[in-house]
């Protein structure tokens, strides 16, 4: 699975949109309602998509 994949089929029903935004330069940036949850320019890491989610759900608390 991909990791759009992952975050489509855990919040089934919950999410309206996913955008992909092409980039260069090895830059991926994670951003849900314009808070930024993983920069991969900053971190230099590519995020886990179970992370993304963790960050996600704890934004809905």
């Amino acid at each position: 699975m991909s990791f759009t994949d992952d975050i489509l089929d855990h919040f089934k029903g919950h999410i309206a949109e996913v955008k992909l935004v092409t980039s260069s330069g090895g830059v991926f940036e994670v951003v849900v309602n314009g808070e930024t949850l993983h920069s991969k320019k900053e971190t230099g890491v590519f995020p886990k998509s179970d992370d993304v989610i963790k960050k996600m759900e704890a934004m809905n608390k």
